[in-house]
């Protein structure tokens, strides 16, 4: 089985150019080539980098070898696919240290230790480019007419700030990329998000112009949720891959409150397990569903921020909201703990029984609520954090002190409240007739 089968398989891929040479290619070839460019224009890759990562490790997985390419050249320049305005130009020293933290990120995802994954710097070649010989020898190749047409080109052609000369070169030098690695690595499949097609589409022509030999392209769909918004897009930003931005336990709290309709996408796209166990979560509801999420959650933390860190993530969240119970049974490639003794750990959260009646009938105030535990001392000063922004319900900022909570609130029998960033409070909802 081929990676593009698996890729297939999996609902990585959107757009293939010769689809049947490719497959001959990854067939016939020992070492058949694919690579991914990554510009470091921020320290770390997120969310949104994921769907391109994992295919890279997906091929490798399959005995292809994968090439990860740091764009430490392309990233002084910026590429305009998907913008509608100028990247901030990026001075050296801040590539150099991006390109430090996003080499660490990748190899949680590709085993770069033998030949059958490489880490390459495009700065290697691109930086000693002497401008004459480049235009003469590669700028001839490209036509103004059909660069214009590429989707990346109209969009910013037509915004406001238009397209400036540094931006319009990039295409240029994402296909030299492409030619330096086929003429080194053999390397002849190119694989990016949608926004890329007009880019690799380019390498493939210069590839056939300059070299005589057929290349190929794959492109992913831009992966959005179940309710259309753009994956990885959160209120409170981008979700980062580095620890240092984005916490274990705000990653792993990303990924377990994935839609319902989206966990199974999720699970096939953003971790290894088996698409047999995978398969299965079409017909799951409820408790099951849970389950899933929770093993999508731990997973998911675990490829990008290692077991221990997963496993951390998993008990501080069940300590805070509680945890369906995992099976030995259910969905058994995953790592994830399953020792029931580990959801007994919510001691050490301060926590107070409230009747569920007080939640139905029309639910109480946000104020009545936090006024329950034993961090306010009077409603006046509950109002006052409230007014200010420092209250959350459940993970969620309380924007209105006279918000109403009911039923619709409980978590796993729990309504969590925070206080800041660290004061947490736990109300166990219980249905009491009669207090005693």
């Amino acid at each position: 089985m081929t990676g593009l089968n698996v890729l297939q398989e999996r609902g990585f891929i959107e757009a293939i150019t010769n689809k049947n040479d490719l497959k001959q290619y990854l067939i016939g070839e020992e070492k058949a080539a694919c690579y991914i460019g990554f510009d470091p224009t921020a320290p770390s890759l997120h969310v949104g980098n994921l769907v391109c990562i994992m295919a890279l490790a997906h091929m490798q997985r399959s005995g292809h070898r994968a090439i990860a390419l740091l764009g430490g050249g392309t990233g002084l320049i910026g590429d305009p696919s998907g913008k509608t305005e100028m990247r901030k130009v990026i001075t050296q020293n801040k590539i150099n240290e991006n390109k430090k933290g996003i080499r660490k990120q990748l190899q949680r995802f590709i085993d770069f230790s033998d030949d059958s994954a490489l880490l390459i710097d495009n700065a290697d070649w691109l930086l000693g480019i002497k401008y004459i010989p480049f235009l003469r020898d590669i700028g001839r190749y490209f036509s103004i007419n059909k660069m214009i047409k590429a989707e990346s080109y109209k969009i910013r052609i037509n915004s406001e700030e238009g397209l400036n000369f540094i931006e319009f070169n990039y295409m240029l030098l994402q296909a030299y990329d492409f030619m330096q690695l086929s003429n080194t690595y053999n390397c002849m499949l190119q694989m990016g998000g949608s926004d890329q097609w007009g880019n690799i589409v380019a390498g493939i022509d210069l590839i056939r112009r300059t070299q005589r030999k057929k290349a190929f392209g794959v492109t992913f769909p831009l992966i959005t949720t179940s309710s259309g918004i753009k994956m990885g897009k959160t209120h409170k930003g981008a979700i980062w891959l580095d620890s240092k931005s984005t916490s274990s336990y705000d990653y792993y709290q990303f990924w377990i409150n994935t839609d319902d309709a989206d966990v199974e996408k999720f699970l096939a796209l953003f971790t290894f397990l088996p698409m047999k166990e995978i398969n299965a979560v079409k017909t799951f509801t409820g408790s099951e569903l849970n389950q899933a999420k929770v093993i999508l959650a731990f997973e998911a933390t675990r490829i990008a921020h290692g077991h221990n860190e997963a496993e951390k993530a998993f008990k501080s969240s069940a300590s805070v909201f509680g945890s369906p119970v995992v099976s030995k049974s259910f969905m058994p490639s995953s790592n994830i703990p399953r020792n029931n003794s580990i959801l007994g750990l919510d001691e050490s959260i301060p926590s107070l029984i409230l009747n569920k009646k007080k939640l139905e009938n029309g639910g109480i105030n946000a104020v009545e609520l936090f006024a329950q535990t034993d961090i306010f001392k009077s409603k006046s000063e509950v109002r006052r954090i409230l007014s200010q922004g420092g209250g959350y319900i459940n993970g969620k900022r309380v924007l209105d002190f006279n918000q109403i909570i009911s039923t619709k609130n409980i978590r796993n029998g729990k309504i969590l409240l925070r206080v800041g960033k660290k004061k947490y409070y736990k109300i166990i909802i219980k249905k009491i007739d009669k207090i005693k």
